[in-house]
């Protein structure tokens, strides 16, 4: 009799997340902040209760990345000192290569949501500026910086990040110098 099943028997599935809830949280903290922030006005009229929720959920969205999605889903971990003398000292921390493999999945919604999240929040202050909502525009900034502070720790803290960056700029800096010489030729 034949197989009729249409994957074949020694194919690999599709590799999944290594941390499946960790990543779950580590996006839906951040969703809920966004969307609370621009639909609670829906819900209710007091500026105080919507302050209360978003800062709530953007102070759950930033102690979740920074303490656990983090060091799960790509190994990194940073953290702030104050020093005896009273300066702020900000210590990396990441894996070494070779001691724990990162699924890529798990990376993968990691950087994304890191990047994205403060890119959003960005949007939010500049279109808090246009409507003149200078009370919302306070949630925004606090967004952008708790999310902003968290893209800053871990890309300071990934090396991999770094040299993708670098390379990123060094690329545009050089469709720019293309592109400026094709103007005058």
């Amino acid at each position: 009799m034949e197989n009729t099943n249409d994957s074949a028997p020694n194919q690999n599935p599709a590799p999944s997340y290594a941390h499946p809830l960790t990543a779950l949280f580590h996006v839906l903290f951040k969703a809920v902040a966004i969307l609370w922030y621009l639909f609670c006005t829906w819900v209710t009229k007091s500026f105080v209760i919507n302050f209360v929720v978003c800062i709530v959920l953007l102070a759950l969205d930033f102690w979740t990345v920074k303490n656990i999605s983090g060091r799960l889903l790509v190994g990194l971990r940073w953290w702030n000192e104050v020093e005896e003398d009273g300066s702020s000292k900000w210590q990396f921390e990441s894996l070494e290569e070779g001691q724990r493999t990162v699924n890529r999945k798990d990376k993968g919604v990691f950087w994304l949501a890191v990047y994205a999240a403060p890119m959003v929040w960005a949007l939010m202050v500049v279109l808090a500026i246009f409507r003149f909502t200078l009370d919302y525009l306070l949630i925004a900034v606090i967004g952008f910086i708790l999310s902003g502070t968290n893209l800053y720790g871990y890309y300071k803290c990934s090396k991999e990040q770094k040299r993708k960056m670098e390379s990123y700029a060094q690329g545009m800096m050089s469709q720019g110098i293309v592109n400026a010489i094709n103007r005058f030729i």
